[in-house]
């Protein structure tokens, strides 16, 4: 089956996610967490939300992998990055715990200075003192305030502390959380050296999501690789490297180049699902699934930093190509992964009705305490993270850093994307895992609102109406009051 529209009309223009509504149905699921968010059999990813964060330099990092991982989710390193770098980030994520998050750790002597320079790379903005492998005192901002920046951590930091054993289970750990009213404690091993750090709302989340690991029990992590040079070297080598899925990417996935780039892949029989494209259409779909794809990455300009469709006037509304692209996968025994375009969490629960297996979020991540990057604050006191679109001019400079002067310069004339765009964060859902949260939430609500107790349900038994402008207005919060 597939998804259905009200009184079975689908009228002939293309749609995106505001255009639409999900009519609610007879349900007998009774709770939001009845519904199984992991995909059954699945893509082959072995995610168990169908999130995937996109292949973006100002996104995703070590620390949204190693996070977004921990909660079920998978994050694609982007193809600019160096391979010894990837070789790094893939060999740490997948050393981080399942269930603790790698902690800033600072030693006695390090100053308020290096302190405040960290702590903002953390949600919970807090760092572990050690001495000799062992936690002696835990430092958060609170604590750095009205001292000088030369001031010696030591002195600053709390010792009146709790520590976990790195054997609790999540719920026993917020018991005793709770009981000590501390929000985080770092967990130690039956030696007292440091495994991790956990926090209140970190506990809860461990019984609420299950991470994504692979057959060892690691996370798991993605990469990407362009279709230009030496593809399936580079290819190799990332396979070599361990990533668990590996997605071919370029921006238009309708191409020779990415033919022949799949082609060259799927000959070294990765033993991993490879993902490709973008393309918008159910002949592009064909093609790269006969190519060698296992998984179609779906979407043409509608990302938050794409200027495609302004510039080429080329693209095509998200909803629409996700339901055909979809459907053009199933009936090859393959999937889709919707691409861009989602900014609330209506959308995602909206391109999964539509058939896609995973969702790719970029720039709603950007604005997050772990996507790379500096933290910036305004002048309006609100904080904020760089990002910026990889056809950009900001992209293209990091890429082609290897070309001659004349070269680059030739290539940063026809530039595509925005170089630069602040994402600030937002104070009460600053971190991935808070977004991660929302969007969850929504998606089951969704499923239990469509009387769906898994994706391939909601798939199966959301009736879809089209909605103009203004009937998408009022379904909009008025937090500002009337």
């Amino acid at each position: 089956m597939t998804v259905r529209f009200l009184d079975d009309h689908r009228p002939p223009y293309d749609l995106t996610y505001d255009d639409v509504f999900m009519v609610p149905a007879r349900s007998a699921v009774a709770s939001r967490y009845d519904v199984d968010l992991a995909q059954r059999p699945g893509d082959g990813t072995g995610t168990t939300v169908p999130l995937v964060v996109a292949n973006m330099t100002a996104v995703a990092g070590r620390r949204m992998a190693e996070t977004v991982a921990r909660r079920g989710g998978l994050v694609v390193v982007p193809q600019d990055i160096p391979l010894d770098v990837v070789a790094d980030v893939v060999g740490w994520v997948k050393e981080r715990h399942t269930v603790f998050e790698t902690p800033i750790v600072l030693d006695p002597h390090h100053t308020v200075s290096d302190a405040l320079a960290l702590l903002p790379k953390r949600a919970h903005r807090a760092a572990v003192v050690l001495e000799g492998g062992r936690p002696v005192g835990v430092v958060t901002e609170a604590d750095c305030l009205g001292v000088d920046r030369f001031t010696q951590v030591a002195d600053v930091m709390t010792t009146d502390m709790t520590t976990l054993k790195a054997t609790m289970e999540p719920r026993e750990a917020f018991d005793v959380l709770h009981a000590s009213r501390h929000r985080l404690a770092p967990a130690v091993d039956d030696d007292g050296r440091l495994v991790g750090i956990l926090t209140r709302t970190g506990a809860l989340r461990s019984t609420i999501y299950a991470p994504a690991v692979d057959a060892q029990g690691r996370l798991r992590i993605a990469a990407a690789v362009g279709v230009n040079g030496d593809v399936a070297g580079k290819a190799a080598r990332l396979l070599g490297l361990g990533v668990d899925t590996l997605v071919v990417d370029t921006a238009h996935g309708h191409q020779e180049r990415m033919l022949e780039a799949l082609r060259a892949v799927r000959a070294l029989d990765p033993g991993v699902p490879v993902v490709a494209g973008n393309v918008v259409s159910a002949d592009g779909v064909r093609d790269l699934v006969e190519a060698g794809a296992d998984i179609i990455k779906v979407g043409v300009g509608p990302g938050a930093m794409c200027t495609t469709r302004m510039m080429t006037g080329v693209g095509r509304p998200q909803l629409s190509a996700v339901l055909e692209c979809a459907a053009a996968a199933r009936e090859l025994g393959k999937h889709v992964w919707a691409d861009g375009g989602v900014r609330h969490p209506r959308d995602v629960a909206l391109a999964l009705a539509a058939g896609a297996s995973q969702v790719m979020v970029g720039s709603w991540f950007a604005g997050t305490h772990e996507s790379p990057g500096d933290l910036h604050v305004g002048a309006d006191g609100r904080a904020y993270k760089e990002s910026f679109g990889m056809a950009s001019a900001r992209a293209v400079a990091n890429r082609t850093s290897t070309e001659t002067a004349f070269d680059r310069a030739r290539k940063g004339l026809y530039e595509e994307g925005i170089s630069s765009s602040r994402m600030f964060l937002d104070p009460a859902r600053p971190g991935v895992e808070d977004l991660v949260d929302e969007i969850c939430s929504g998606v089951r609500s969704a499923a239990t609102y469509a009387g769906a107790h898994d994706l391939a349900e909601l798939h199966d038994r959301a009736v879809l109406g089209v909605q103009s402008a203004a009937g998408f207005a009022e379904g909009r919060p008025l937090p500002g009051g009337w």
